[in-house]
């Protein structure tokens, strides 16, 4: 940080200071202090615009000073992927927020990009209405779940907010405002900027599908014990077609083999090749769990259904488990996605626990083969770094991928954050047209841009 202060007693940093506070207002533009960073690197200064035509007198400015700007939500995700190369001004969108006027039963809503995504399902709710979004991030705004391609277990039905766009707001690198949407070729625009991390434009405002509140929700949840199991679990499920709004799996660290009962498991216990090996406890058992919405008639039937079908303990409950819509990591661990096809997800997590060493945390959408799992902040980079490149050896063959979340200093300069990246040379061209002078997030897109 102490970096960042002085760089702004350069001559010409004052002025920048005094023009930010005239473009967004004296309380809304300061220098930056110590909370203010991505993934680590220290802003300069923090500007929060009222309006785009602010935000884009910002990115004006910053052109002409070929500073570069990195936008922020709620702050939810930024310490997500890469470090980026410099962050001049720190742009927070937190007052691009608000819902425009909809008549009543629309079939859209324009959100502004800084709304909290629980305050537009709140005020959606009072109409009957909602988005089929849940990230899991707390405190979430929409522009922060879009631009870091986030999804929660309904995506499993409905899509990722990205696939929910009708169209897209946002300002380029020169401070232009644009649209995108209104047909195929706008569409592509616009999913383009999802899951940028702001390095490719500064979303303003987004016009996505609603839907009618569901009037019933049942979560049926039947405990597992193995990968393998989970795997034919989930196929018994999706063959049924019982229309599940979501299929989510948790496995903590200490699931495993479903323990032995009886006499003859406390022998073995107590058999010789059992001396002086670590006695871990007994095993937890893991959770699959299926959300099924719709007419309280209609979801009460296809519970009823769905327990008989997953028999061994399965239950059928009007809440949630504890863990729905929560990462398995937490702050400075090693956040991993796996995504492969459904028919190799168990063979990503063997993968993953063979080369780990031990179980580790794993919790996810089951149903598409979607998944987080965590690795202790403690780990060597060197150590993580070996983990990855087994578990990308064996989901090369599968065409799956194992991407970095978020991780601790040290291992994300030892190791490449997304491994094998088809659409890298697209990428590339999408940087080169959208923000040809790198300003935007530098770096913070794969192979560095």
């Amino acid at each position: 940080m102490a970096a960042a202060a002085s760089s702004t007693d350069r001559p010409g940093a004052l002025d920048i200071t005094r023009r930010l506070a005239e473009i967004c207002g004296p309380p809304f533009a300061r220098l930056a202090g110590p909370a203010d960073e991505v993934a680590g690197r220290p802003a300069r200064w923090v500007a929060v615009p009222g309006t785009a035509r602010a935000a884009a007198d910002i990115l004006r400015l910053a052109a002409r000073h070929d500073l570069t700007v990195v936008p922020r939500g709620a702050g939810t995700k930024i310490d997500w992927g890469a470090a980026p190369d410099g962050v001049d001004i720190m742009l927070d969108t937190g007052r691009l927020a608000g819902i425009g006027h909809e008549r009543v039963g629309a079939s859209t809503a324009e959100v502004g990009a800084g709304t909290p995504l629980r305050a537009v399902q709140a005020t959606l709710e009072r109409t009957g209405q909602r988005l089929a979004l849940d990230a899991p991030s707390p405190g979430a705004t929409l522009g922060g779940v879009l631009a870091a391609g986030e999804a929660g277990p309904l995506r499993h039905r409905h899509g990722t907010a990205c696939d929910q766009l009708v169209s897209l707001r946002y300002l380029d690198a020169d401070g232009e405002l644009v649209g995108a949407g209104g047909g195929a070729e706008g569409l592509e625009l616009a999913r383009l900027l999802c899951g940028s991390q702001g390095a490719l434009g500064v979303l303003v405002a987004a016009t996505l599908r609603v839907q009618a509140v569901p009037a019933s929700r049942i979560w049926v949840t039947r405990p597992v014990w193995t990968p393998l199991e989970v795997h034919d679990l989930v196929r018994t499920v999706l063959a049924a077609r019982l229309d599940p709004a979501a299929v989510e799996l948790d496995l903590p660290a200490g699931a495993g083999p479903r323990p032995r009962q009886g006499s003859r498991a406390a022998s073995m216990a107590r058999h010789p090749s059992m001396t002086g090996r670590a006695t871990t406890g007994p095993a937890r058992a893991g959770t699959l769990v299926i959300l099924l919405e719709g007419g309280p008639a209609d979801v009460a039937e296809r519970a009823d259904r769905m327990v008989s079908l997953l028999g061994g303990g399965a239950s059928a409950s009007h809440s949630a488990p504890e863990w729905w819509r929560r990462y398995p990591f937490g702050p400075g661990d090693t956040a991993l996605r796996l995504e492969v096809p459904i028919t190799d997800l168990h063979a990503a997590v063997y993968a993953l626990r063979d080369a780990a060493g031990a179980p580790v945390p794993v919790r996810g959408s089951a149903g598409l083969g979607v998944v987080h799992a965590a690795l202790p902040g403690a780990m060597p980079a060197e150590r993580v770094a070996s983990i990855l490149a087994a578990v990308r050896g064996v989901l090369l063959a599968r065409h799956g991928r194992c991407v970095v979340v978020s991780a601790p200093e040290p291992v994300r300069r030892a190791v490449d954050l997304w491994g094998e990246l088809a659409g890298l040379a697209r990428l590339r061209a999408a940087k080169e047209h959208l923000d040809p002078h790198h300003r935007l997030a530098p770096g913070r897109l794969p192979g560095g841009l």
